[in-house]
């Protein structure tokens, strides 16, 4: 029996997690954060030293818990949340708060890119989506109004490399962790070169950008002094890692073609694994995957389960006593006054749009259909229906692009805990929803990767295999289906253009 030690960077929390080559977890440290520090509205930072004493301390606590379980793991491997730059200088020591994907801001776009670029984004009908991506190209940001913080910069990299880094003493990152605004070229897996039409859209020289290796190099080894601030074993050997949401995507199985992964997370996504390059919307890319060869195409709603800790706070805090009394979490109580409200909501829908995504940057979050009758949990159901229902669309779009065929659908991330959540995306996609035997799932699939690489296991696929059991189905309930499929065609669907000039106005308003 081998074991391998998991580092699972999330935005509000880090979990270190033992896992044996059979899937099964043996010891989990956690720590909660502050998940950001804001100097204004909207402003979402946090230190990077922050992350690397957050490591330490998991790591130590693991090793006062289980010295001999510590001294036992062949490898370890750290996968992160994706798109929050790292800048550091000459001496590898971050020079500012990490500006995190959650971030608001946006970059000056005013300056023209060159006409070449401008020409052929105008052609293709993506002017405005471009000059988003550019908006969130937050190094810009730094360069415009911190340039004497961007003077110290020498190298830029991202939390799992500078993570990484802290580890071997190597500046160096896996390409499947490289999932950002940063110049990369995810067809290739590599940074782009000058002469690509997108190395404008970034503005970063590519002396700044750190070397890539795959997913399952090993990319270096604990040394004495790293090992007594951790307690790590002294050589032990870093592998590659990949983003939290490829980790994910394997780790609930999802390695053949008919399968799809969708995270209910606070960034919600839809992905599944393919060797064929496409992109799933115009100039979004495929993302490399943590396993070598494939791709994981992806359709994002950003701030999807984010939008239940926003309902939470300002429509349920009068539940916050009860579930202390009961010593059951708010989400719980949540759910179970959702249980009482149809499928549907009674004809309530939400278009969740609470943060705009490249092919919309216009759009905003709505809900229509309000009556007398409907209560806070018909809000609170019409949000977790209208993330499926965007969900939906993205994921037929990838089908019909990706000439793929999904059969069946796993689920992970926070809202996959709950039933009621899993059977309404069943009756939502009409298709069967199926749970592993961990939630889990992102650092299972970091073990899944790190295992293979290590040998213990012929291939990823083999290890997703051994280690992944399904352990609850979820069927689409015909009538449930039914309400749905009506909803989401006749709808959902013709929301957004119903309300795209409406948007269009209010955005030059703003």
């Amino acid at each position: 029996m081998s074991n391998v030690l998991v580092i699972d960077v999330g935005t509000q929390s880090m979990r270190g997690i033992i896992f044996d080559d059979k899937g099964n977890l043996l010891i989990k440290e956690q720590i909660k954060y502050k998940p950001y520090i804001s100097k204004e509205n909207g402003y979402m930072e946090q230190s990077a030293e922050m992350y690397w004493e957050v490591l330490a301390e998991i790591t130590s606590r693991i090793r006062s818990k289980k010295p001999d379980l510590m001294d036992g793991i062949i490898a370890m491997s750290v996968d992160t949340f994706r798109d929050t730059a790292v800048l550091l200088d000459k001496d590898g020591n971050a020079v500012r708060n990490c500006i995190l994907w959650s971030d608001m801001r946006t970059a000056d776009t005013s300056k023209k890119l060159p006409l070449k670029q401008r020409f052929l984004f105008k052609l293709v009908g993506m002017s405005r989506p471009i000059k988003a991506i550019r908006g969130r190209v937050l190094t810009n940001w730094i360069q415009d109004n911190e340039p004497e913080v961007w003077a110290k910069v020498d190298k830029v990299t991202l939390i799992s490399g500078y993570l990484n880094f802290k580890l071997t003493g190597n500046l160096v990152d896996s390409y499947a962790s490289t999932i950002c605004h940063l110049p990369f070229y995810n067809k290739g897996r590599r940074w782009l070169k000058k002469s690509e039409l997108l190395f404008p859209v970034f503005n970063l020289p590519l002396n700044k950008m750190i070397p890539l290796c795959n997913p399952g190099d090993v990319m270096g080894t604990v040394d004495e002094n790293v090992a007594k601030i951790t307690g790590l074993p002294v050589g032990l050997k870093v592998i590659a890692g990949g983003s939290d949401k490829s980790c994910e995507t394997l780790g609930g199985g999802c390695i053949d073609r008919n399968v799809a992964s969708i995270s209910f997370g606070t960034s919600s996504t839809v992905q599944f694994s393919t060797k064929k390059y496409f992109e799933p919307e115009p100039f979004m890319p495929s993302y490399p995957s943590v396993v070598k060869e494939y791709y994981n195409p992806e359709v994002q709603i950003f701030r999807g389960y984010w939008m239940i800790s926003w309902f939470k706070k300002h429509f349920a805090q009068h539940l916050e006593k009860r579930a202390e009394e009961t010593g059951r979490s708010v989400e719980e109580l949540m759910n179970e006054e959702m249980e009482s409200v149809p499928a549907g909501s009674d004809g309530l829908i939400l278009q969740p749009f609470w943060q705009a995504g490249l092919t919309h940057p216009e759009a905003r979050g709505s809900i229509i259909g309000f009556n007398d009758w409907h209560t806070r949990a018909h809000v609170y159901k019409a949000i977790i229906e209208g993330i499926d229902y965007a969900l939906r669309e993205g994921l037929e779009r990838m089908e019909r692009r990706g000439r793929q065929k999904i059969s069946f659908i796993t689920v992970s991330g926070g809202g996959a805990q709950s039933d009621l959540i899993c059977q309404i995306a069943a009756d939502i996609f009409n298709k069967p929803v199926k749970r592993v035997q961990t939630h889990e799932t992102c650092a299972l699939g970091c073990a899944i990767s790190a295992f293979a690489a290590c040998g213990v296991y012929d291939s990823v696929e083999d290890a997703v295999k051994g280690m992944v059991r399904f352990a609850d189905t979820f069927t689409p309930n015909p009538d449930n289906v039914k309400i749905y499929d009506d909803l989401y065609k006749n709808v959902y669907m013709k929301l957004y253009k119903k309300l795209q000039k409406l948007y269009l106005h209010m955005d030059k308003n703003k």
